[in-house]
């Protein structure tokens, strides 16, 4: 018993200091953080019948992201994600994934990324808009693109006055998974920051697909962010080439939103999206889906109460109003409350 004391002494010493070196390490050269969101939802009205008044608990979202200096020039990053199934009829466990996997190398006003970051489709859409808690990006909504791919990206600012930012991503074409066909996708964002205020973007990419139904995108972005008011604006357009006998489609999107700051752990955020023409495959969004007869516009509105910097919990309203469509088709509309729940560390 004596020996086994002993042992089990020793063990536990080397643990400690291990644990002590490995924290120290962290603490000079690495950051480890995490992000996580989701609800209580109630699927009050929605036009498909098997999820009416459907409502619960769910994550939608949990980061556990770490990020490491590798002297002075280059840095990593690996972020790894687990989600709700988000459909409504799956009760399966999150599983991880991998959201990022990178290494960069930083000069004084570009950088270099290869593996898996972020797209320059839209990241500073997402930063303007700020709830990505309450709501995805008009783009990533709509699916016009992924937040994600596997390629080489070049960022900087340029000018004299280093006002202009370019994002050029050659990826993949399929996000964070892996590549199964020839086809790869360029992109490319340049914005302009008029002032500590003001940006405007023009965003465009090229998806070679080798089924032969290219896909060519492009958005216009104008934002105005301040400590008590932020609002944004876009517009954007998605063309698919014909595939044998199916004719070109063409999908256009706008969406105006704001947030404001009302009390000082208290503000409010608006949000409407509006669809030109049907949204095919939206019965299958994640979290919040559509009808699929009618143009839709969904308006998000809700307030962010700040328990501190770190934990919100935001009530909001999601609605869905469909127009009728070219050919006269249209649905009734969808209601959505949910208390939406944020925290980090």
């Amino acid at each position: 018993m004596k020996h086994i004391g002993l042992l089990c002494t020793a063990l536990l010493c080397i643990c400690c200091t291990l644990t002590s070196h490995a924290q120290e390490s962290l603490g000079q050269n690495g950051t480890l953080s995490g992000t996580v969101f989701g609800d209580y939802y109630w699927m009050a009205k929605n036009n498909d019948s098997n999820i009416q008044n459907k409502n619960g608990f769910w994550f939608r979202r949990i980061y556990l992201t770490y990020e490491h200096q590798l002297g002075e020039s280059f840095s990593s990053r690996v972020r790894l994600e687990m989600s709700s199934s988000g459909d409504f009829q799956s009760d399966i466990e999150m599983e991880p994934t991998v959201k990022d996997a990178y290494l960069k190398w930083q000069g004084e006003d570009h950088a270099i990324l290869g593996g898996i970051s972020s797209t320059p489709t839209w990241g500073l859409v997402e930063d303007v808009w700020g709830y990505r808690s309450i709501e995805k990006s008009p783009l990533d909504l709509f699916d016009f693109g992924n937040s994600r791919d596997f390629g080489v990206s070049f960022t900087g600012r340029i000018g004299d006055s280093k006002k202009i930012k370019y994002h050029f991503f050659a990826g993949n074409g399929n996000s964070n998974k892996p590549d199964i066909d020839k086809g790869k996708k360029l992109m490319l964002s340049v914005g302009y920051y008029i002032n500590d205020h003001i940006v405007v973007e023009g965003y465009a990419d090229w998806n070679n697909r080798t089924n032969g139904l290219d896909s060519y995108t492009s958005q216009l972005f104008a934002g105005y962010r301040s400590e008590p008011f932020t609002i944004g604006a876009l517009a954007a357009v998605q063309d698919l080439e014909p595939l044998d006998n199916i004719s070109e489609t063409t999908v256009d999107l706008v969406s105006l939103f704001s947030h404001f700051r009302l009390e000082e752990n208290i503000k409010g955020y608006l949000r409407a999206d509006h669809l030109f023409g049907r949204y095919i495959g939206g019965s299958s969004n994640s979290y919040i889906p559509f009808a699929e007869r009618g143009e839709p516009t969904i308006i998000i509105g809700g307030f962010d109460f700040s328990l501190n910097e770190q934990v919100h919990l935001m009530p909001n309203l999601e609605t869905i109003v469909y127009n009728e469509d070219a050919s006269g088709l249209s649905s009734e509309t969808d209601l959505v409350p949910r208390l939406t729940f944020f925290f980090e560390f």
